[in-house]
């Protein structure tokens, strides 16, 4: 395919592409309040018919909640034995408080922040402008030669801001469908400006409120403190023995499933210039508290977790109370890498928990959550291809990073349409996404155009 053409028409025709973005920025498509259902609907009925300009099998699909827009390219590709499956999301995040914008939310346009040229307006970057990059490169390719380097089926949701309630019971049903070669998520952002990344690896979760109940009400500390055994000391030692001297998690089998990092990865991130005081500083701190003999980066992309996100037990109030309480409660989370079994770990941690527990004690356990990490490997040629056509475009290294929260999507397509995905975006972390004033940087909606054209071609060979 004549890549070098799409990529001039890609540069010629930046203000059309922009004037649809803009125009798909002003429909105000809040998900998360009911009022906005029918201008949801209509951000939907958008992307349906632009894709389906472009000559895209274009359709909108109800769901219980806000429908999902799927396209499939019927025409002619240069290897039909390649199918991707591209997601983003045309809903955005409310704008309270509104006092807080510098202008209408949807009244997008063009503008300077310190020497810097962005698009302003909510869904700018998360997530229109991100999925209309990859749409206007699909334009550019067609135009040039009436086909695409691949096929490709385009999965547009409109509930993500809102939790995707619809999302995983639409893949399910639709599974035979959906399910291709690759899926292209864009909903990521680079590593800074002008150095491009790809996402190749997310954190999983389980949750765990634990109780710990003894006598059968609170006691006084001086009749009974020593005799009564007091359910914070017990949950404490409990959590004090969930990580060893080095801070590694203590549970049997617990790294089970945990990749290792190849040293040339482990290399690139030391070439990033992030250090333990950059990391920390910004929130007051400056010792590493996880593994010993790892960076501050492999321990937040690649290395499994063990959290307390509260603590709750006894007299809490002003002054001093001289109590034994009832009971204890504590939160845990566990953040995990890899292939590692969210089941496995909360049974763990309750026969942990079980086991030492003293004979007065009894125990509730409440899950939040269970879903396990996501990981691209790192030799995956799909990978490879990514990063090689982002270095080609903005003329530095790609690298490639993780990301220490998680993307639920990756997983679900990972669980229900057992499909990698390569996680391809062009945001930055001053976007202000979710944030009055959010904005999405010209230099990356015109390069990521011109990086989805090279993505799409390099697949392709």
């Amino acid at each position: 395919m004549s890549l070098d053409g799409a990529l001039a028409r890609i540069d010629a025709g930046l203000d059309a592409s922009l004037a649809r973005l803009f125009d798909l920025i002003r429909l105000k498509s809040i998900s998360a309040d009911p009022a906005y259902r029918d201008e949801v609907r209509r951000a939907g009925e958008w992307c349906t018919r632009e894709l389906a300009s472009l000559g895209f099998e274009a359709t909108l699909r109800d769901t219980p909640g806000h429908p999902i827009v799927v396209a499939h390219w019927t025409g002619d590709v240069a290897n039909p034995d390649r199918h991707v499956l591209f997601y983003g999301h045309y809903d955005v995040q409310p704008v309270d408080p509104l006092n807080l914008w510098n202008a209408d939310p949807f009244a997008p346009k063009i503008e300077d922040r310190d020497g810097v040229t962005v698009i302003t307006g909510r869904g700018s970057a998360d997530d229109k402008g991100q999925l209309l990059i990859f749409v206007e490169a699909c334009r550019a390719l067609i135009a040039e030669e009436g086909r695409l380097p691949v096929k490709v089926t385009v999965l547009l949701e409109g509930e993500e801001e809102s939790g995707s309630p619809s999302l995983e019971p639409f893949l399910e049903a639709n599974a035979a469908e959906l399910s291709h070669d690759l899926a292209l998520i864009c909903d990521t952002n680079m590593w800074d400006r002008g150095r491009p990344a790809i996402t190749a690896s997310l954190r999983g979760l389980v949750g765990e409120a634990v109780t710990i109940r003894c006598a059968d009400r609170d006691l006084h500390s001086g009749l009974f403190g020593g005799p009564a055994w007091n359910p914070i000391r017990v949950l404490t030692k409990i959590l004090a023995s969930l990580h060893d001297d080095t801070g590694r998690v203590t549970l049997p089998g617990f790294y089970d499933g945990v990749p290792e990092v190849p040293d040339e990865v482990r290399a690139s991130w030391e070439t990033l210039g992030t250090s333990t005081e950059s990391f920390l500083s910004p929130v007051g701190l400056k010792s590493l508290a996880g593994e010993a003999g790892l960076s501050v980066l492999e321990q937040v992309w690649a290395r499994p977790t063990c959290e307390f996100n509260g603590v709750v037990g006894g007299y809490t109030g002003d002054g001093f109370k001289t109590v034994l309480p009832a009971k204890a409660s504590a939160k845990v989370s566990f953040r995990l890498v890899g292939h590692q079994d969210p089941a496995k770990i909360r049974a763990a941690f309750r026969e942990r928990v079980r086991a030492m527990l003293p004979p007065d004690a009894e125990v509730e356990f409440h899950p939040h959550g269970g879903s396990p990490g996501f990981a691209m490997p790192y030799d995956s040629p799909w990978l490879k291809a990514g990063l090689s056509a982002l270095s080609e475009e903005w003329a530095t290294p790609a690298v490639v990073i993780g990301g220490g929260g998680s993307i639920p999507v990756g997983e679900a397509f990972q669980r229900i349409l057992s499909m990698p995905s390569l996680f391809v975006g062009f945001g930055l972390d001053d976007d202000r996404i979710h944030s009055p004033n959010e904005k999405y940087d010209l230099e990356s909606f015109h390069k990521g155009l011109r990086s989805w054209a090279r993505i799409l071609t390099k697949l392709g060979e």
